[in-house]
């Protein structure tokens, strides 16, 4: 009986084994806070993105893709469980926790299955590296990555960045000397400086790095799920000085913009952070800052192509690269993001399929990153979970041009408010639906700097009945901080005292 046993098992890993060999490779490349400054995408003048052009010509460019949220924590959870915020009731960043917390902020979650714990479950070997789930430089231990969804990971699970960048001299002195009014944040986040040690010590580098090595090893026929996220061009812009030779401060170009542009629009309430900006004269500092951030990590992403290359696996590997949402250098007097305009929900996603998918090509049909999880299951010929809420996009990686008449969706929550606000884009226009009942309409073909709100304009009346057909019927609760949850904890600030967590936390 025993024999027969094990001649069992051994059949069964045989057949595992021989399963495993059919399915592709995945890169998922996860990027923090990049907008679509880059060239494949609205190329803001002057930036110098050689390796996203490189990337472009070797899979589909996703041109009207759209974040879940417009927030760190709450983006990234929905890519990874793909449930979108209008179902879990997590709009905003939580801060605090020590672990998937996130089971415990939204009951839809509980028992959510992350992607990397997915592929795993269908043979995979999953590594990550870098910022999958929420964290940041300055929170040590603040994280909401999942360490049981993944085989191996770069460093700690549940520190995985803080460590790993260097802060400049510059951050030593008092932030707000020189200047009139209070910079927003402390200890120099909202700032731009070069960094002084060698670059291969910091960071990114240093995932890109661990990416090579998970790529040259070898695992036999099980095909491997490698998730590496990178954190720039992630405040503070801290980079090299060679990053910011690119971008001299009186060389580069501020967005368009106009000073009445939030005449007919509905506040988001940090304008104080763009006074601060105009008042002592350093938007330009800035953007070069955030522009030399893009280019670094450019940088790092052509070395991560480089590796895929050179490891013998690219001919086997999909290639996806996404952001968590878009950013703003001031547009609408906004920055970083939090807001449902399309410069903070619109984001650089990229997909390659070897063999099938129409490398080089666009498609600008709608798509929301919580159609990403779906549309790996598709391309790695497993089953899609029924927590998804998405769908997959699968279809337009092999025919960019295919009409699918759907909508994005990207969903936050202002407490002012008390109900979720929503985004919703078609192949032309933005509509956005606040809360308190506030509409915006933007006709994005004519006017892709969103200036002139249309929602009241009764010319557009049919255009804003049609995407309001688009917003959730019941659109969850917004979740706060389950403070007796087993992943929660206090925060820890810069200098390493703590606080206790707040919930909804501007950053």
């Amino acid at each position: 009986m025993k024999s027969l046993l094990l001649s069992f098992l051994a059949a069964s890993t045989i057949s595992s084994g021989a399963l495993a060999a059919d399915k592709p490779d995945v890169l998922f490349i996860a990027i923090d806070d990049l907008n679509d400054y880059i060239s494949p995408l609205d190329n803001h003048p002057g930036v110098s993105t050689p390796n996203f052009e490189r990337l472009a010509k070797r899979s589909v460019t996703f041109t009207n893709a759209h974040c879940a949220a417009p927030a760190c924590h709450a983006s990234r959870v929905a890519v990874m469980t793909g449930v979108h915020p209008a179902t879990s009731g997590i709009y905003r960043n939580m801060f605090g926790a020590h672990g998937p917390r996130w089971r415990d902020e939204s009951p839809q979650l509980k028992n959510a299955v992350v992607l990397s714990q997915h592929f795993r479950d269908h043979g995979y070997y999953a590594a990550g590296g870098g910022k999958i789930f929420h964290t940041l430089q300055w929170t040590p231990g603040d994280s909401q990555n999942d360490p049981d969804a993944w085989d191996g990971y770069h460093g700690d699970p549940l520190d995985p960045i803080s460590k790993d960048w260097p802060r400049p001299a510059s951050t030593r002195v008092p932030q707000n000397k020189g200047f009139i009014g209070k910079r927003p944040l402390g200890f120099h986040l909202f700032g731009a400086a070069a960094i002084e040690q060698p670059e291969e010590t910091y960071g990114d580098h240093l995932v890109v790095d661990w990416a090579a090595e998970q790529l040259n090893t070898d695992r036999g026929d099980q095909p491997l799920f490698l998730a590496v996220g990178l954190f720039r061009p992630h405040i503070p812009w801290e980079v090299g000085q060679q990053w910011f030779d690119l971008y001299p401060e009186n060389e580069v170009a501020l967005p368009e913009h106009q000073a009445d542009d939030m005449a007919d629009a509905r506040s988001h309430g940090r304008e104080g952070w763009h006074k601060w900006v105009t008042v002592n004269k350093q938007w330009p500092h800035l953007m070069s800052g955030y522009l030399a951030s893009i280019s670094y990590v450019d940088h790092q992403l052509g070395r991560l192509l480089d590796a895929l290359d050179a490891s013998g696996r690219a001919e086997n590997t999909v290639v996806v690269l996404w952001s968590d949402h878009g950013f703003h250098i001031g547009e609408k007097q906004n920055w970083e993001k939090f807001a449902l305009w399309e410069q903070t929900t619109r984001v650089p996603f990229f997909i390659h399929v070897p063999g099938k998918s129409a490398d080089g090509k666009t498609t600008h049909e709608p798509t929301t990153l919580t159609d990403l999880y779906p549309t790996l299951c598709d391309l790695a010929g497993l089953p899609t979970p029924e927590q998804c809420t998405g769908k997959s996009v699968a279809a337009h990686i092999t025919n960019p041009t295919k009409p699918s008449n759907g909508l994005s969706l990207t969903s936050f929550y202002w407490p002012a408010d008390g109900a979720p606000s929503h985004g919703i884009s078609d192949t032309r226009f933005r509509y956005i639906k606040y809360g308190d009942g506030f509409e915006e309409l933007y006709d994005l073909k004519k006017d892709p700097n969103e200036f002139t709100n249309l929602a009241k304009d009764p010319a557009f009346a049919d255009t804003v009945k049609k995407l309001a057909k688009g917003l959730p019927k019941n659109s969850a609760p917004n979740r706060v901080v389950p403070t007796d949850s087993i992943y929660h904890r206090k925060r820890q600030n810069p200098k390493g005292k703590n606080n206790k967590a707040k919930g909804n936390a501007k950053k």
